[in-house]
């Protein structure tokens, strides 16, 4: 009974409550919105360095990742392999020769990763394969092929079928080269890797450096879900058990690999809830505003009401309900336009292509899809109940000072 006359006494006066309405409405799809736009672009950035370069899984030898010589390797890993590709929850994995190196053309040089992979296995770990823009992903019947970055390309200036040369320590500890051709060239939407890394067929690296080409020192490993990280990695330390005691491998996820992705992640979600919170609490002002003018014109209902016997707790209790209700209106009329607006950004994007350079400098696509999982749409529904309860506060303790028989005299 008490909900249903708090639901009249909303509309009272409709003009101020639309008004108020819109407010809530139009906060909360901003906030909502902005949340999602930013947890997009977080996650897609956090996808497209495990789809493109760090996997969700690695396995090295720890010795390796000190200084990256060519000693250290992994032992069996074609085995390790095949144990992996057990577990349901792995969809590819593949085995790396990654090497320090330089690239050179006439013109000018760099240092680079070198990464020497079996192109079938690479595919089921990583998406260089679908994101090349000029060439081919060592389709091309060409001697020594490799596929470098976009920004890398530009800064040697060499496109397909240009050569350049390749320097780096074979097994013996000399100095060995080696020419190559440009296959192709990828796009990663990421300036860092493309500058940084080069890829060739795992074969002709092993042969460079005198090494045979069953040698692995990197084992990456992609899942269905990245949320089956952790649970992975326990059940890969079990298999490997005695590798991992006595040093001889390291597994370590991607949050491991790129702390900074995740930190990133964990940031964005926090900046989000602080702007959120702003968001509510400067309509929390505006909600006590308009229910504190609401109880100012019903002094008379009210001491009327407690002259004929209603508990101050009911009085309080339909103050509530009223702000609950014109805040709740305006949070699931919010809720239902972001929840259409994300769903359909995230299917068709947001073009952010004029920023593409910048955004790909720090690893972001320049093509964002908003996201935001249900449980954002219920901490905010929380939120809002909260904002309500604190609201109502204010305007409840005036209508709980009113003393009837002054209430019932006073002209208003």
């Amino acid at each position: 009974m008490l909900f249903s006359v708090a639901w009249k006494n909303v509309f009272r006066n409709k003009p101020r409550s639309l008004i108020l309405l819109s407010s809530i409405t139009i906060g909360l799809v901003g906030g909502l919105f902005y949340m999602g736009f930013s947890n997009g672009m977080a996650q897609q950035q956090i996808n497209n360095a495990i789809k493109t370069y760090v996997s969700d899984l690695q396995i090295h030898n720890p010795r390796f990742l000190l200084n990256e010589e060519l000693q250290y390797l992994i032992k069996n890993p074609e085995v390790k392999k095949a144990k992996i590709k057990t577990l349901p929850e792995v969809t590819g994995v593949c085995s790396r020769l990654k090497l320090p190196a330089m690239i050179a053309t006439a013109k000018t040089g760099t240092g680079v990763s070198v990464i020497g992979v079996n192109p079938d296995e690479e595919k089921t770990v990583t998406e260089i394969h679908a994101k090349m823009i000029s060439g081919a992903y060592f389709n091309a019947p060409l001697k020594n092929p490799i596929v470098i970055g976009k920004k890398l390309a530009k800064k040697l200036n060499v496109k397909p079928k240009s050569k350049v040369v390749i320097t780096l320590q074979d097994s013996s500890g000399n100095i060995t080269s080696g020419l190559f051709k440009v296959a192709g060239v990828f796009d990663a939407q990421n300036s860092i890797f493309e500058e940084a890394n080069v890829f060739v067929l795992k074969e002709d690296l092993a042969n460079l450096v005198q090494l045979n080409k069953q040698k692995a020192n990197e084992i990456a490993v992609l899942l269905k879900h990245n949320k089956f990280t952790e649970k992975v990695k326990r059940e890969l330390e079990n298999f490997f058990s005695d590798e991992v005691s006595n040093g001889s491998i390291v597994i370590r996820t991607w949050a491991e690999i790129q702390p900074m992705l995740e930190m990133i992640n964990n940031l964005t979600i926090e900046y989000t809830m602080i702007f959120i919170t702003v968001i509510l609490t400067a309509l929390g002002f505006g909600i006590v505003n308009t229910m504190l003018m609401s109880v100012m014109e019903r002094f008379r209902e009210f001491g009327m009401l407690m002259a004929v016997g209603m508990s101050k707790s009911k009085i309080f209790t339909m103050i509530f309900f009223e702000t609950l209700t014109l805040t709740l209106s305006g949070s699931v009329l919010g809720i239902i336009i972001v929840k259409i607006l994300i769903s359909y950004t995230g299917k068709v994007g947001i073009d952010l292509s004029a920023f593409a350079e910048g955004l790909n400098s720090w690893g972001y696509s320049s093509v964002v899809y908003p996201e935001l999982t249900w449980h954002y749409y219920l901490l905010v529904s929380v939120l809002v109940i909260i904002v309500s309860l604190v609201a109502s506060l204010f305007p409840a303790r005036k209508a709980l000072k009113i003393n009837p028989t002054e209430a019932m005299r006073k002209d208003i």
